[in-house]
């Protein structure tokens, strides 16, 4: 088996890697409204070809359902991307850990913090507010629920931005936490969008620290729609946390005072 372990990499030249280095070879999984036989296994190569693989072979397909046919197909990609030029926005701040995140908002901070959550207005998932609040957590990342010195509050699925408003105006809460996790015909973007436009209506959008995540959230995206952060894929509570705790410090909110009056 070749290997690149003792091969220079050109950063400014990457591309995939399969069975040797720059081989450019890449697997793609996609569906055709065609019927499923060998033209549609024909049609799958072409349309591979089209996006600009080369030699593309069907490794796998199957019929879903009359009309359509799923394939998993291998190829070989020409192009190259220069490595050393990308620059992606990221959230600013050191990650503490779920122990560490509690001793520092009782060093830093001095009282608790406290938060509401929820998956806002058609999404009925809770897979990604649930990762961050309950107790349990997700993947060996505990929550939200286990923190010291943190008052969460999950409010679940399908909550309207208003009442999710609402909720933080009651508790007089330090930050907003919205998961999205169904995305379709972005529908993502509008409800985010909606969260951060009444916010300003209502004067208090400069008075919370408001975060998003999901699975097609990334901090660039939170940010120009007007959120202070955006947590994607891999990201758990403590990132959250350190997120929220630290800004909390430089907004100067140690000394706890109404949502209306900061």
């Amino acid at each position: 088996m070749t290997t690149c372990a003792t091969t220079q990499v050109d950063l400014t030249k990457v591309k995939p890697y399969g069975d040797a280095l720059n081989d450019g070879k890449v697997q793609l999984a996609f569906t055709l409204p065609v019927p499923y036989g060998e033209e549609a296994e024909e049609c799958a190569k072409q349309y591979a070809k089209k996006l600009g693989l080369e030699e593309p072979n069907v490794a796998y397909y199957c019929e879903l359902t009359t009309g359509y046919t799923f394939f998993n197909v291998y190829g070989n990609a020409t192009p190259t991307i220069d490595y050393t030029a990308i620059v992606v926005p990221k959230v600013e701040g050191d990650v503490l850990d779920r122990v560490a995140c509690g001793e520092w908002i009782g060093e830093n901070i001095g009282r608790d913090i406290t938060v509401v959550g929820a998956s806002i207005e058609s999404d009925a998932h809770t897979v990604g507010i649930d990762a961050i609040f309950q107790m349990k957590g997700f993947h060996g990342h505990f929550g939200l629920e286990r923190f010291k010195n943190v008052v969460p509050y999950n409010m679940g699925s399908q909550v309207p931005c208003e009442k999710l408003i609402a909720k933080a105006k009651e508790v007089n809460a330090d930050a907003i936490l919205v998961s999205q996790t169904v995305t379709q015909k972005d529908i993502h973007i509008m409800n985010l969008t909606k969260l951060v436009e009444l916010l300003e209506a209502e004067g208090l959008r400069d008075k919370v620290i408001l975060a998003c995540g999901g699975p097609r959230i990334s901090h660039e995206l939170a940010q120009e729609l007007g959120y202070d952060a955006g947590f994607g894929s891999g990201k758990y509570a403590e990132h959250v946390m350190s997120f929220v705790m630290q800004e909390v410090q430089k907004r100067g909110w140690e000394k706890k005072a109404n949502i209306a009056d900061r």
